[in-house]
């Protein structure tokens, strides 16, 4: 089928396997384009499947290419859990132990599933998200496989969508303008199926690789920005690295194909190019808004379409199928060294025809040196059968090949090829090579791990760094706030303390005050104590001399001295008393001029 884009300029029809319109059911796509991957039914009317399945110890891939928000992760994925609308992943899943169940009795089956995304360019475990940066590897057949990657065992459709759903919940996902849920990573979800024949004990195996790619994406159209930003150029070099993949495979001239450019490529290199069945989902945008990075994404297509890959089943022979093997190369190495010994005699009557003839000036320019021959007999002796070593037999006689007109008829029809000792060599030095690269990835996931762990310690240094500077700014605001009160504090103790200086001094001053008039208190008390005594005296000469029978001892008091703390009142009584006496000492002088002349 075709589809055409039509542009201001001109339109262009681009031919596909399959076109479907937006109305097309997830159902449809499934059964289209992915459900013969899983199990391929008899394509030849004999009941023997003819096509490779993953079932059939065959290797599949499917993955959405397509700019963002174009569709992908709903074809790959859709609503899991609602049997219309869900995508291709759970429909497989659920294919897979369908057609199990359905099998020969006599065949037991091993699932394994896995979950990763690419982020950043860092494989990430989806199942264990302490796995931040996973490496690649090769087998023993040179297949990239992820190192350290989780495994889980599943034995039904429901424990499959139990490890989809809780690889959904780790992986990457961020909001732009083009999309509410645009994923940030590549996801690959990995099902690898082993069978084995418990009566035959032959053994296959296949592995599913399930790939929802991140969208390409124009920052002018996302608003992309921050970290967002730097997810989609990480996001867009990795499609470039897909891309010139798929241009180096489509060209088919380019001897070196870059899969070791991305993390992506290099897992998929047996998707591109090797020994897989792959199908490519080729999501675009109706809308004429998206007009440049639909025809981009078509012309990725029509690329990666005329790419072929070479598939073969992964067979783990037995004991027996690797002697019956043995016994066939054996009798094939045989005849192979019949071959080159007719050939050696038929080049040795060849050498001497041409020295009798006299054509041949110097016999060693024509001739095919011993030692070469007895390399490429080695080599077959060995089993190499990667490219035949010696020319087809001509169906013509001999004598024609080496007439007058083609003397170096031989010469130009024979290949010399390296010996087995210089190719087993270079295969060491390949071999050499690809440890070292796998030894170079694990050093460089070991110190990515450790730049991982010192920025997850930088990233509590720096909470921690916050929280001290939180709490030192706090500290600081109190201590400005105690430094305040206490110069307010200093200001109203200062105040203080010259209130009490001015109380001091007026308490000293008082004190001198109240000192002084103690002292004169105490001198006007002894001199009016003297003065009391000396008017008591008076008194008594004076009441003796007039009447001294009106005092008797009995009646008479004894003065009381004046006591230092009453004085000032028994001062005042004493002056009452004396007043009185001495109103009526007056009295009495007056009444008597005798005493009053004695006593002026």
């Amino acid at each position: 089928m075709d589809v055409q884009i039509e542009s201001i300029q001109r339109g262009k029809t681009y031919v596909f396997d399959q076109v479907f319109p937006t109305n097309t059911t997830q159902e449809q796509v499934y059964n289209t384009c992915a459900k013969q991957i899983v199990r391929a039914g008899p394509a030849d009317g004999t009941g023997k499947r003819t096509r490779p399945d993953v079932l059939g110890g065959y290797n599949g891939t499917i993955f959405a290419y397509g700019q963002t928000s174009s569709g992908k992760t709903h074809t790959m994925e859709g609503n899991l859990h609602n049997p219309q609308g869900m995508g291709i992943i759970p429909r497989i899943a659920q294919d897979i132990f369908e057609h199990i169940f359905a099998m020969d009795e006599n065949l037991e089956f091993h699932i394994k599933v896995s979950y990763f995304e690419i982020y950043l360019d860092k494989i990430r475990d989806l199942l264990d998200v302490t796995k931040t940066n996973l490496s690649v590897h090769e087998d023993k057949y040179r297949v990239p496989y992820v190192k350290g990657c989780t495994e889980r065992f599943v034995t039904s459709p429901e424990e499959v969508m139990d490890v989809i759903d809780e690889g959904k919940a780790s992986r990457h996902v961020a909001v732009t303008n083009m999309n509410e849920h645009s994923s940030r990573s590549h996801s690959i979800f990995l099902i690898n199926i082993k069978q084995e024949n418990v009566e035959t004990e032959q053994q296959l195996s296949g592995k599913l690789y399930l790939v929802d790619l991140a969208g390409s994406e124009k920052v002018s159209k996302t608003g992309a920005e921050g970290s967002v930003l730097d997810e989609a150029k990480n996001i867009n070099k990795s499609l470039s690295a897909l891309g010139n993949v798929i241009s180096a495979l489509a060209e088919g001239t380019k001897s070196h194909v870059p899969y070791r450019d991305s993390k992506m490529t290099r897992i998929l290199q047996d998707s591109l190019g090797g020994n897989c069945r792959t199908t490519m989902f080729i999501c675009c945008s109706p809308s004429s808004y998206n007009d440049a990075e639909t025809k981009s994404t078509l012309m990725f297509g029509q690329r990666a379409k005329t790419i072929r890959n070479t598939v073969s089943v992964n067979l783990e022979l037995t004991a027996e199928q690797w002697k019956k093997k043995y016994e066939k190369e054996k009798e094939k190495n045989r005849s192979m060294k019949e071959k080159i010994q007719r050939l050696e005699a038929e080049l040795n009557c060849r050498r001497d025809g041409n020295n009798r003839s006299g054509f041949m000036s110097a016999p060693h320019k024509n001739t095919l040196p011993g030692e070469k021959l007895e390399n490429v007999s080695g080599q077959l002796s060995d089993g190499s059968e990667d490219v035949p070593l010696v020319p087809p037999e001509p169906e013509e006689p001999l004598l024609d090949i080496c007439s007058p007109c083609t003397p170096c008829s031989i010469t130009s029809s024979i290949v010399i090829r390296i010996s087995e000792e210089e190719r087993q060599k270079y295969e060491e030095e390949i071999r050499r090579l690809y440890k070292q690269l796998d030894d170079k990835d694990d050093e460089i996931n070991h110190q990515s791990q450790m730049v991982e762990k010192l920025k997850e310690q930088m990233l509590d240094q720096e909470e921690l760094l916050a929280s001290s500077r939180g709490d030192s700014e706090k500290v600081q605001s109190e201590l400005g706030r105690l430094q305040t009160e206490n110069h307010s504090a200093k200001a109203e103790v200062k105040e203080v303390l010259q209130a009490l200086e001015e109380l001091a001094v007026n308490y000293d001053q008082k004190s001198l005050e109240v000192l002084e008039k103690s002292m004169q208190n105490k001198l006007l008390a002894e001199e009016f104590e003297k003065k009391m005594v000396d008017i008591d005296e008076r008194s008594r000469q004076c009441n003796y001399t007039e009447c001294p029978h009106r005092f008797s001892n009995t009646q008479r008091k004894p003065l009381l001295l004046l006591n230092h703390d009453n004085h000032i009142s028994l001062g005042r009584s004493r002056l009452l008393a004396c007043g009185a006496l001495t109103s009526h000492l007056t009295l009495r002088l007056l009444g008597d001029p005798t005493l009053q002349s004695d006593r002026m």
